[in-house]
């Protein structure tokens, strides 16, 4: 697969404990991104994170939270994630959705 240099950037901040059809919403959307042919996807569990309503989660002992926050991203052309922002908009019913311009400088998958 060959991702044009100029690519873009999908991020997807969402909870940990935030769900879509009974699985939890960064596997849905890194689901979707796969059944829609996207270049790739990576999830990141944050240790530490608020959001709208300035709610503290954290991995800190006395501060024990069920709902991490966890970042979606995925890059490929401005055409792929196009066909993926529509989903997006149904799944994410709080989150943040950021789009950005990237330079790709190397992409490879092993032939084997």
């Amino acid at each position: 697969m060959k991702i044009p240099e100029q690519g873009y950037l999908l991020r997807v901040f969402v909870g940990e404990s935030d769900r879509w059809q009974g699985r939890p919403l960064y596997e849905a959307i890194v689901r979707k991104a796969r059944e829609l042919h996207l270049a790739g996807a990576t999830v990141l569990r944050g240790p530490m994170g608020f959001g709208a309503h300035s709610r503290m989660h954290t991995t800190k002992l006395f501060e024990l939270s069920q709902d991490l926050p966890m970042v979606i991203e995925i890059v490929d052309s401005r055409e792929k994630i196009d066909e993926l922002l529509p989903h997006i908009d149904e799944m994410v019913l709080e989150g943040l959705v950021t789009l950005e311009e990237v330079k790709v400088i190397k992409y490879r998958a092993n032939s084997t």
